[in-house]
């Protein structure tokens, strides 16, 4: 008989797996919790009608599509499966797909519920996503987003305030981290000056490869983009912009001196580090100008969260933009957001042995099972520990007690309870510490105290 499996793409996860990424997601939520935000869920499944066309052509394809429920094929007639065309056919027997993201079922959200909302809203979304993408190393189908975001507010306040958000969910988790920041109306106004504004992506996704292929490549694949050389000239000072933030900035304003456009990106730039300076957070923001993602969504501050320890992508980032909800047509709404890799962050501390070496989550206590009687002793002692906030477990069975203390190891249970005739008539229990082997007398009415004390 085969053994079963599950589909590419996807993982099942052991309980000490589900301690990990419970301990990740758990530090994120707390920080979310800090600063203001709101949880909220939305359904795995969404109409069709809603998530097509809002991650271009490629997105469509990786959507996840649901058949329709009950005779699904009955309205579709011979000739149209003859004709094999899956787009039409597929808006005749599936309307409903799983989520490919959160950001456009919050929209979505946003949408139907704006007159029960408060602006600015600030809410937060820990979810699985599904994506049709062949699976590989580090990529699934189906994969956890943790999302907070602001909608309803201009104000650079939130993006100083999420930078704070970054540094305090890394320093929790102990990992080190440079944050890059950059604005998508600089990289506007660099294509702008140099006459190339038509070329933008062309331009930052050359000049994205920069750390990776050097200077003279860059500008040979410029060439090949069709930018003729005087525009590359002028990028010259832009590519080569060194130095520490407020330089960098400085330089920016005397090159993008006739865009107005860029200098505004230089001046949100220039608010963000002066917000940020006065909160002392701690990890280290880098203005890069070869940062482009989501060059089609973001509008203005675009930031990016880079591991310092190990060879990874990025395991945080986020921005600015400016129409959220103009899709499902209520225009104006700002909104700025951050989104953290749960998986990715899981392989960063998986590699540098982060997880705490002992989980909230795990039994602190099993009482050992001698039989009835025994097991009448301990059930309201168990009950009493469980009261004080101790997770703890019998075993179910009188069993040989090397199967019992097998269990605990097998389970990385620190303590054992022993219970029998003597201890019984003690009203007393035997503790025994399972790293050091070493065994205590403790009276009943002490081991709630006893136990909180380790």
């Amino acid at each position: 008989m085969q053994k079963p499996s599950i589909p590419k793409g996807t993982r099942d996860f052991s309980p000490e797996e589900m301690a990990n990424r419970n301990y990740i997601f758990n530090t994120i939520k707390s920080v979310f919790q800090l600063y203001g935000f709101r949880q909220i869920e939305t359904p795995a499944q969404e109409n069709l009608s809603t998530l097509m066309g809002k991650y271009g052509e490629e997105g469509d394809k990786l959507l996840f599509k649901i058949l329709n429920s009950g005779d699904f094929a009955g309205g579709v007639a011979d000739e149209e499966w003859a004709a094999k065309n899956s787009v039409k056919l597929t808006s005749k027997i599936s309307e409903k797909g799983l989520r490919y993201d959160l950001t456009v079922p919050f929209a979505r959200y946003v949408v139907q519920h704006r007159d029960q909302i408060t602006f600015p809203f600030k809410r937060y979304q820990i979810q699985p996503v599904w994506r049709a993408d062949r699976p590989q190393k580090g990529r699934y189908r189906e994969f956890y987003q943790c999302d907070a975001d602001v909608v309803g507010s201009n104000s650079l306040v939130n993006e100083a305030e999420l930078l704070q958000m970054i540094d305090e969910v890394f320093h929790r988790l102990s990992i080190n981290v440079t944050i890059k920041l950059n604005n998508r109306k600089i990289l506007a106004g660099i294509a702008e000056i140099i006459g190339q504004s038509d070329k933008i992506v062309d331009i930052t996704v050359a000049i994205d490869k920069l750390d990776k292929i050097g200077l003279d490549n860059v500008n040979a694949e410029l060439i090949e983009k069709g930018i003729p050389q005087n525009a590359i000239d002028r990028l010259q000072p832009v590519l080569l912009l060194q130095g520490s933030n407020a330089d960098k900035l400085t330089t920016l304003k005397t090159v993008l001196a006739a865009s107005e456009t860029g200098l505004k990106g230089v001046e949100e730039l220039e608010t963000i580090f002066d917000l940020v300076s006065l909160t002392q957070v701690a990890t280290t923001i880098e203005l890069d100008l070869t940062l482009a993602r989501g060059l089609n969504y973001y509008t203005g501050a675009i930031i990016e969260v880079k591991a310092n320890d190990v060879q990874i992508g990025s395991i945080s980032g986020g921005g600015r933009y400016d129409n959220l909800t103009g899709v499902f047509g209520m225009d104006g709404v700002s909104g700025v957001g951050i989104s953290f890799g749960a998986d990715r962050i899981y392989d960063v501390l998986n590699q540098l042995n982060g997880f705490p070496a002992m989980s909230e989550e795990n039994t602190r206590l099993l009482f050992i099972n001698f039989g009835d009687k025994e097991q009448r002793f301990c059930l309201p002692l168990l009950k009493a520990v469980r009261a004080a906030g101790i997770n703890a477990e019998i075993f179910p069975e009188a069993a040989k007690i090397k199967k019992q203390m097998s269990y605990a190891d097998s389970k990385k249970i620190p303590f054992v309870a022993i219970v029998g005739e003597n201890e019984i008539n003690a009203n007393a229990i035997m503790l025994k510490n399972m790293t050091s082997g070493e065994q205590q007398l403790v009276p009943v009415d002490e081991l709630v105290d006893k136990m909180n004390a380790q």
